[in-house]
């Protein structure tokens, strides 16, 4: 996988496929006026958002490769890398593109949000796919932005317009995200099934013995999902972390384990603690009881 493109600054990707420049630190980009252009593989040190009706097969986005729907974004952040290699082929795409770096942003309520925008760090298969209303939202504040900057760029308002225009395009697909978390959840109950499941294995394989405690990336990878996006779905699913979720999950299991006879120090190495004093406080944290008081409460039959 050779990087063919390195966007250094947002203007780059613009000059490499013939689109019209707006704005030092901004760049807007509809596709439908730009014709035909060549793949290339990018590695992406501004912020970027691809709103289209298709993408190339086998586009690289995140550590996989992403599955088209009609119609969806994908959000590059600095560091990350996504295209596809050039092939010599020339393909006409539809939408929008947006970048921006962070000089443009220094300071704002956009730069002080940035870590709730958590589908910049989403990977392989976790696009937005937005329905025809919301398509048409982000749309129509693509153009919005393409308008300002073509025509009022020069003017010191400018960028402020811009800036709440950006603010606004995130806060939206924060909010479609949440509704596609929702409808996953609601018909997809599956990868909360098989979260489940990839704990019951965990333990049923011994892995931690060699792994230590089951943590949410393991987990996630297990899914082949992000640590992010899987985070975001549990959340809306369960109103919890996957981090509290792994943690009830491993209480229980000590719970049954006590009361079938284990010692404390026997139940923390079971469960893949370092020191029985980590699981001691894990287990009172969880429960308002340490674990030694749990066992005599169900002795007494407290």
């Amino acid at each position: 996988m050779k990087i063919q493109l390195q966007l250094n600054h947002v203007n780059d990707y613009a000059h490499d496929i013939g689109a019209p420049v707006y704005h030092p630190h901004v760049s807007i980009i509809h596709y439908d006026e730009v014709g035909e252009i060549r793949h290339t593989l990018n590695r992406f040190n501004v912020y970027a958002l691809f709103l289209q009706k298709e993408f190339p097969e086998n586009l690289t986005y995140g550590i996989g490769t992403y599955i088209e729907g009609d119609g969806s974004l994908l959000a590059y952040a600095p560091g990350q890398i996504g295209g596809k290699s050039d092939d010599g082929t020339l393909r006409q795409y539809h939408g929008w593109v947006l970048m921006f770096d962070a000089e443009f942003i220094r300071d704002t309520q956009v730069e002080r949000q940035l870590h709730d925008y958590r589908f910049f760090s989403y990977n392989s298969n976790e696009a937005l796919f937005l329905t025809t209303e919301e398509k048409d939202i982000l749309t129509g504040l693509m153009a919005n932005i393409r308008a300002e900057l073509s025509m009022h760029g020069q003017e010191e308002q400018s960028d402020n317009i811009v800036k709440d225009y950006i603010q606004l395009i995130l806060d939206y697909c924060s909010r479609f995200y949440a509704r596609q978390f929702n409808e996953q959840a609601t018909t997809g109950s599956d990868i909360l099934t098989r979260f489940q499941q990839v704990l019951i294995d965990y333990y049923a394989r011994g892995l931690q013995k060699t792994k230590g405690f089951p943590n949410v990336k393991y987990c996630a990878g297990e899914l082949c999902l992000s640590p992010g996006y899987f985070g975001d779905i549990v959340r809306n699913a369960l109103g919890e972390s996957p981090k509290d979720y792994i943690r009830g999950f491993v209480i229980m299991r000590a719970k049954n384990l006590i009361l079938g006879g284990m010692s404390i120090a026997q139940v923390a190495e079971e469960l893949g603690f370092d020191y029985p004093q980590h699981f001691t406080r894990m287990f009172k944290a969880s429960t308002g009881q340490t674990p030694s008081q749990f066992m005599q409460s169900k002795r007494g039959g407290g």
